[in-house]
């Protein structure tokens, strides 16, 4: 079964929309975002959203390719490294990412607010190569260079 362009680039549009917002945040100290709670928020909400929309591309991929079952969200990206679909090196960032998406949904009382704007600061670009090397994929399989 060929992957679904249109189900995967709906994923992308949540993610890009989300990195466009958080490119204002990435600007703002770290006293300012700090002192902010709707910063604070919204960066945490925009994280979530973006590490979900990976989560739902990675386990579309997966099941549509037929690959290993992964047991967690992390797994998901192992799988993908493991596949060829990601490479290594990302597919362990993004697994960490997927850890920091339970930390946000299940311990979110024990969020490092500094912790959310290292990610946002520096860890964003993660994201972006996810995107590249999801579209190589899907012109992969469509025939496209």
């Amino acid at each position: 079964m060929a992957l679904d362009r249109a189900i995967i680039e709906g994923k992308l549009d949540i993610i890009d929309r989300n990195l466009t917002f958080l490119r204002d945040v990435q600007r703002l100290t770290e006293e300012k975002f700090l002192a902010n709670y709707k910063d604070i928020q919204a960066a945490k909400h925009s994280l979530l959203e973006i590490v979900e929309a990976c989560i739902d591309v990675a386990n579309y991929v997966i099941s549509v390719k037929g690959f290993s079952r992964a047991e967690s969200y992390s797994q998901m990206f192992a799988t993908l490294g493991r596949e060829g679909v990601l490479e290594p090196g990302l597919a362990e960032s993004l697994q960490e990412m997927a850890k920091f998406r339970n930390l946000l949904v299940h311990r979110y009382a024990e969020v490092d607010n500094a912790r959310v704007l290292k990610i946002v600061k520096h860890n964003l670009s993660d994201v972006r190569e996810f995107e590249r090397q999801i579209q190589k994929l899907i012109r992969r399989e469509s025939g496209a260079p």
